[in-house]
């Protein structure tokens, strides 16, 4: 085992703090001994470590531990409100806010309606206002935001591209609107990219450094993690598969014109009726909200005939689900053919409808057309994974900084 490399006590102290930081998070109350035991630190080190960071508002004693011989405990547990974050899922119909304490705990959530014609700004404070009421906090208590919107900002000219559906997002000083109107820490990022986070910290994929991320919902995406990281390219665009040319139907041109592709033409959640009108079976009604838009009634539609299927997968059941399968496996082949990834994550309501029943007709496609055979698993984050996400990301950027006690 290498040497430690030395380091000033001040050095040391702070990487002591954020070892004992990240224990309280991964494992909740804990008291001096354990503390002591799990960090290698002696009893008094351990103590002085635990008076540093309760004076510093980042651990509050909690109880005692009983139940074992000899005096009771004292039990120590991070501060979950020495920080909080925002996060927000916006699609073109609805833009979702959630605020987070500094354990993930969302204490408070609101939803706003995209209403037509309404400015991108305005709906964004709106939603993270109505969820920081809800969470008896204010603008003021939030460390830092992320925003999470289909398609990407280009990182060289701070305009939002591959999501010409999203109404009121493409003013050339949206971000500085925004930058002023929130004066603190935000960024942005692609939604699907956000599930796939949320999968590789919550989910289906975490430990795994190579991974492609599947979503079908209202368009079809995917997300590219490598190395561990998520890849995003050099537009921001890595990833946006709707868009691929594909075998077995007419190649779209001018694409971002019409804000579609190849690949979303042949396995978008819109082919799900006619595929199943084909073999003769009856869409079940789908319940959306009075207020859904065209799309959310698509999704609504094909997610309700998934869940048909995969319910009976027999007969003209198993032959849709064996359809949408080949189609799906048609544009993720490709990607599969170039990334060679340890596993595919499949996310979005109108790929985990299908369950397993789906999940094993598309692994064996995908087997047939593509030279390596990742495995393919469903992913677990299904409450909001996007907005999951969002929190995720937040939070990882917020605890660097909070438990950063050198500073």
């Amino acid at each position: 085992m290498p040497a430690a490399t030395p380091g000033t006590p001040s050095l040391l102290r702070a990487m002591n703090d954020r070892a004992a930081l990240e224990l309280l998070l991964a494992h909740g109350p804990l008291s001096r001994t354990r503390i002591g035991h799990l960090t290698g630190l002696s009893k008094p080190t351990a103590s002085q470590l635990l008076a540093r960071l309760e004076a510093a508002g980042l651990v509050v004693a909690t109880g005692t531990d009983e139940g074992r011989p000899g005096p009771n405990a004292q039990l120590y547990t991070l501060n979950a409100r020495a920080a909080h974050v925002g996060a927000l899922d916006v699609t073109p119909e609805r833009v979702l806010a959630a605020v987070a304490d500094l354990a993930g705990t969302i204490v408070g959530s609101f939803e706003l309606p995209y209403a037509e014609g309404a400015e991108a700004v305005a709906q964004v404070t709106g939603a993270l206002d109505g969820a920081l009421e809800a969470a008896g906090l204010g603008r003021a208590d939030l460390h830092r935001v992320v925003i999470a919107t289909p398609g990407a900002f280009d990182p060289r000219t701070g305009r939002l591209r591959y999501a010409s559906h999203l109404p009121g997002w493409h003013s050339p000083t949206l971000l500085d609107e925004m930058a002023a109107a929130l004066p603190l820490p935000v960024e942005y990022e692609n939604d699907v990219n956000l599930a796939a986070v949320a999968e590789q910290r919550l989910g289906a994929a975490r430990g795994h450094e190579d991974f492609v991320l599947l979503w079908n919902e209202e368009g079809l995406g995917a997300a590219l993690v490598l190395g561990g990281r998520l890849h995003r390219g050099w537009t921001g665009g890595a990833g946006e598969v709707g868009f691929l040319p594909v075998p077995g139907h007419p190649l779209v041109r001018e694409v971002t014109r019409a804000n579609t592709g190849g690949y979303q033409e042949l396995a978008g959640v819109q082919v799900l009726p006619r595929l199943a009108a084909e073999l003769g079976i009856e869409p079940p009604p789908a319940a959306t909200g009075e207020d859904s838009g065209y799309a959310a009634a698509e999704v609504a539609a094909g997610v309700a005939l998934l869940r048909l299927a995969a319910d009976r997968p027999e007969g003209a059941h198993l032959r849709f689900l064996h359809s949408y399968a080949t189609l799906l496996a048609t544009g993720l082949a490709s990607l599969v053919s170039v990334l060679d990834p340890e596993i595919v994550v499949l996310s979005g309501a109108a790929i985990t409808a299908g369950g397993e029943p789906l999940r094993a007709l598309l692994e064996t496609e995908l087997g047939e057309l593509a030279p390596s055979r990742p495995r393919l698993v469903a992913g677990e984050v299904s409450e909001r994974p996007v907005l999951r996400g969002a929190l995720e990301s937040a939070l990882a950027a917020a605890r660097e900084e909070v438990f950063d006690t050198s500073r």
